[in-house]
């Protein structure tokens, strides 16, 4: 993904390390809900992009259908942007990121557009670990389309228009961890702090980091019983860090007692301090994310933080073999082939 430009000392503190003030990462005013989680993550993405540098003409931002989906132009007005087909935001995001791998690809999708429409292109980006931030904004509720149950709602759930729901829920952080996702979190939408830390984290990872964040439909599914909802959040939200970013730029400096802490290196130099709040969790044991959140599930926990990072695993451009120059940048007489060696292949099939 991203590794921060050029360095540049910081002249106040409303300027980045690039000289940019926060406005520059804004994007256009919300026609969301008041209230509506997408909202406060779309703030935190402009943070975390802010406080790492990252130019916003060098981000493609990609999403599908739903209101997760119109969330993209809320931030970074600079950047790229495509908004896809219900579902088929990772394909359109693969395409893109081995046409110019330099770019640092951002996808925003939902629920509704990963965990049912979209679930098979979701397994697929991650199972070729396309180098991308996978956001998912989970609400558990269909709210572009007034409110219909999605994959994620809980069993018992009753919802005004669609009745009560008996079907189990899909658990995306689950399905990530079984797709080999080097890269796994969960976080609330109601806690700033750990959101923006946790989107740090995932721009510097090389391949596909998927964060799946609970953010309340103040309109359709905002009940004190509902698991996405603000009020259930709030209350049952249990940490297992609390995590800190440390950009590759920055002295490495880590306060902590002995066996409190673990710093987890990227392949760029940067860490990630993980400190123990309520148990002992190590992320970088696939196994032990798998018993974690299927205990979650279970006993219908409300875990949140990195549930589990590989920084080992190769990406979709190592699979590739993709050269240095990315394949936008190459003249046609590169990429495309010659009408002689057409008419030959062309012949050979006769």
């Amino acid at each position: 993904m991203a590794t921060p430009t050029t360095t540049q000392p910081r002249g106040s503190a409303k300027v980045n390390r690039l000289g940019l003030e926060k406005s520059i990462y804004k994007g256009l005013d919300s026609t969301l809900c008041n209230g509506c989680g997408h909202d406060s993550i779309s703030a935190r993405i402009i943070d975390a992009c802010w406080e790492l540098g990252i130019k916003a003409e060098y981000v493609a931002k990609f999403s599908g259908i739903g209101c997760s989906s119109k969330s993209p132009a809320y931030f970074l007005s600079r950047s790229h942007g495509f908004n896809s087909l219900h579902g088929r935001m990772p394909s359109v995001a693969t395409g893109a990121m081995v046409a110019n791998n330099t770019l640092t690809g951002i996808g925003v999708s939902g629920d509704g557009d990963t965990g049912s429409i979209g679930f098979g292109q979701f397994k697929h980006a991650v199972r070729r670990n396309v180098p991308m931030l996978y956001i998912i904004e989970n609400n558990g509720v269909y709210g572009l389309t007034k409110g219909q149950f999605s994959a994620t709602a809980d069993v018992g759930q009753e919802l005004k228009h669609a009745g009560l729901n008996e079907l189990p829920p899909i658990d995306l952080c689950l399905e990530a961890l079984v797709a080999d996702c080097g890269f796994v979190a969960r976080a609330f939408a109601g806690d700033p702090k750990q959101v923006t830390e946790l989107l740090k984290a995932a721009l510097s990872f090389k391949g596909t980091a998927v964060i799946d964040i609970i953010s309340p439909c103040v309109t359709f599914n905002d009940k004190d019983d509902s698991t996405k909802s603000y009020s259930w959040g709030k209350t049952h939200n249990e940490r297992i860090f609390d995590v800190t970013f440390v950009p590759s730029y920055e002295e490495i400096t880590v306060d902590y007692d002995e066996g409190q802490a673990k710093e987890v290196e990227l392949h760029d130099g940067s860490k990630i301090v993980l400190k123990k709040v309520d148990r002992s969790h190590d992320p970088t044991n696939r196994m032990a994310a798998i018993t974690l959140m299927e205990q979650a599930k279970t006993n219908q926990l409300f875990v949140t933080g990195l549930i589990y990072i590989n920084n080992d695993r190769p990406d979709l451009r190592d699979y590739e073999d993709l050269p240095e120059t990315p394949l936008a940048h190459m003249p046609s007489s590169v990429t495309r082939p010659s009408k002689e060696s057409l008419t030959k292949l062309m012949q050979g099939m006769m």
